[in-house]
């Protein structure tokens, strides 16, 4: 059975503005102890079954760049030494493009990692600014350059639906961003979440209309440079889409180490889903089948229906209605088979009315 390993840092050098994941500014930790922690509980969700083989790892957080090297590789020793693992094992990291020092990103890759993603947001100084990034143009364009010499494997995030942000700008930053030759992108939509410093600020991202036409321009012109869309905001050179994130898509298990992480497990006949520290809950099926539903719609290849039914052991004919489904495939908004489903790029826009219609 498939598994997908996931490591939280929750600490980061400075807080960004749209930013509600778990993390924490703290100058000085002390690494080796939070790592100790890390390994037993590796320790622990080892033992909770025997059939796994890890097919990923994931350092995410926060930001796991601040991970001393020879940290990531005690992590990864201990990996290996408890569980089988694949042949082609891919092992991702999330940095800033400010690295503490110039050599992190082939001390990164000597510790192991072998594909790394990184946090751009934005390909000019004035967004840069208004996304709290403590990187300005002229050091992304030096890191990615870093990243591309020390891993054929990577990928950069960018942010759009930046208030106020034009067709023409964004144009104009795809082009640049296409012709880096990068491997993979991940190219998300501002949002402003409650409790976050834009939300108290009274921020606003782009308008609906104003996205919805974002998208589309991004959806025309990375397919023009040859990236498919494989999942909403993910685009990919052929042979390099992030395995460990289709995992989650597919609805593999995966474990979760570290204050802000989650897993999930099959455990016997149970779905259970992980917390920290070491908090085991058990998953109602239909809990379960409605989160795979969601996630399986964000991929352009949609939900294989066997595949659902496998992880959520409910069939997929007694969970949706397919009345509504009928009704959805006369709007063009998604398209069936026996096999499978899928949103079409109109149902992608229109995602939310479209699972809200098929999970009754």
């Amino acid at each position: 059975m498939r598994l997908g390993i996931y490591i939280h840092w929750p600490y980061c050098r400075s807080k960004c503005p749209y930013c509600d994941f778990l993390s924490y500014v703290k100058k000085n930790v002390e690494q080796s102890v939070l790592v100790d922690g890390y390994l037993s509980d590796l320790e622990y969700y080892r033992s909770l079954n025997d059939e796994y083989k890890v097919d990923t790892i994931f350092f995410g957080g926060g930001t796991p760049s601040l991970l001393e090297p020879k940290q990531i590789e005690r992590i990864l020793d201990k990996i290996i030494g408890l569980w089988p693992t694949a042949d082609n094992l891919e092992i991702s990291l999330e940095a800033n493009p400010n690295s503490q020092y110039p050599t992190l990103f082939e001390d990164l890759r000597q510790s192991g990692i072998n594909r790394l993603s990184l946090g751009v947001q934005a390909l000019n100084d004035k967004d840069l600014k208004f996304l709290g990034r403590t990187h300005d143009m002229k050091e992304a364009l030096s890191a990615i350059d870093l990243v591309k010499k020390n891993f054929d494997n990577h990928s950069i995030d960018l942010i759009y639906a930046r208030p106020e942000q034009t067709v023409c700008e964004w144009k104009k930053e795809l082009n640049q961003v296409c012709n880096l030759g990068l491997k993979h992108l991940s190219l998300y939509q501002l949002t402003i979440e409650e409790g976050t410093v834009f939300s108290q600020k009274g921020i606003k991202p782009a308008a609906e209309e104003k996205a919805a036409e974002l998208y589309n321009i991004t959806t025309q012109i990375l397919a023009d440079f040859g990236y498919e869309q494989y999942e909403i905001s993910n685009y990919a050179q052929k042979g390099y889409e992030c395995r460990h994130n289709l995992g989650y898509w597919h609805g593999d298990d995966y474990i979760g180490i570290g204050k802000g992480a989650v897993g999930y497990l099959h455990i016997g006949d149970k779905i259970l889903t992980t917390t920290h520290p070491r908090q085991l809950t058990e998953v109602l099926p239909t809990e379960r089948a409605e989160e795979l539903l969601i996630m399986g719609l964000r991929l352009n290849e949609g939900i294989n229906k066997r595949r659902f039914e496998r992880h959520c052991g409910i069939k997929w004919q007694d969970f949706v209605c397919q009345q509504q489904i009928n009704e959805l495939i006369k709007e063009n908004l998604v398209t069936e088979t026996s096999e499978n489903i899928k949103a079409t790029s109109n149902g992608r826009l229109l995602l939310n009315y479209v699972i809200e219609k098929i999970c009754v």
